[in-house]
């Protein structure tokens, strides 16, 4: 429940710091969007060193499902566009894919 927590407040924080390059890059917005988007692109990395894992890719692999979700979540919520049913089942797909990743059982 722990790991969930910290993969929602990564994406958040990845989700956020990259939204602020995008407002900076394509958007016209002040190139001082760049100071919190750049706080919240190290938050985001920092956040990952927390998940309870012998293996950074395995972590990284699991937190790939919470981030496509997290996304289709901000572009409905942010910008709003709706996720259609192909990003619904899509997302689906990768959480349950990242469900496998983080909770299957491992020896050792």
């Amino acid at each position: 429940m722990q790991s969930l927590l910290v993969y929602g407040l990564a994406a958040l924080a990845e989700i956020g710091g990259c939204f602020a390059f995008w407002a900076w890059l394509r958007s016209g917005a002040s190139s001082l969007w760049l100071v919190p988007g750049t706080a919240l692109l190290i938050a985001f990395a920092l956040l990952l060193t927390l998940i309870p894992t012998e293996a950074a890719g395995r972590a990284f692999a699991a937190y790939g499902g919470i981030y496509i979700v997290s996304s289709l979540a901000w572009m409905w919520a942010v910008e709003g566009v709706r996720p259609d049913r192909f990003d619904a089942l899509g997302a689906a797909t990768c959480l349950a894919g990242a469900a496998i990743i983080l909770l299957a059982p491992r020896a050792g």
